[in-house]
């Protein structure tokens, strides 16, 4: 029970950091100049490879951490501050933002920018390399397929999902998502200013 409960919260912080339905607007727009059937295999394609770098990042990101001596501690403080500055972004949106040169909706998009960092971006990255730490194998690999298909969906769908729910619509589910993402953004600043405390006291004995 304790497993797949911390694969169903693992799984939706994923899905949360990977804010396919904030990026639903960015999607529309850059793949405008293309029809539907060519849509949908442009995104599925740079969502193969946003998954690649994602799991990637699970395997090789703690021999990269421990290379260059950083701690779990430190990992948690920042990966929580780059969280909170992605949630403040989902709940206080900049117009300027949304907002996409022309030219690329008639350019086959490729890794960047709707791979990286749309969807596999800096806070999903150091989430992952994170949880890699504190998760089984099984639960980790399973929490970030989970959230990849969850994402896939959304996304492959953002055309009809933009229609149906209209630009007010996804804005709300954004900011709902934001003010979710700020509470595990506070948490894990939390958890490392702890794990900080508990390993400077004993530093000091």
């Amino acid at each position: 029970m304790d497993t797949w409960f911390s694969i169903a919260s693992l799984s939706f912080t994923l899905f949360l950091l990977m804010d396919s339905i904030g990026n639903i607007p960015l999607f529309v727009s850059l793949l405008k100049g293309f029809n539907p059937k060519t849509q949908k295999k442009i995104i599925r394609r740079e969502l193969v490879i946003a998954l690649a770098i994602i799991i990637a990042f699970h395997f090789f990101g703690k021999v990269f951490m421990d290379l260059i001596d950083i701690k779990q501690e430190t990992l948690l403080i920042a990966g929580g501050i780059i969280l909170f500055l992605v949630a403040i972004h989902m709940v206080f949106p900049s117009p300027t933002f949304k907002q996409t040169d022309t030219t690329l909706s008639t350019q086959n998009p490729l890794i960047v920018p709707l791979a990286t960092p749309l969807v596999a971006g800096p806070a999903v990255l150091a989430a992952v390399m994170l949880y890699s730490e504190q998760k089984t194998q099984f639960v980790a690999l399973t929490s970030i397929v989970i959230a990849w298909i969850a994402s896939v969906f959304v996304l492959t769908s953002a055309t009809y999902l933009k229609k149906f729910l209209g630009d007010r619509g996804v804005l709300a589910c954004e900011k709902l998502m934001g003010l979710l993402l700020t509470l595990i953004a506070i948490q894990m600043c939390l958890k490392g200013i702890t794990l900080y405390s508990l390993s400077l006291k004993e530093f000091l004995g």
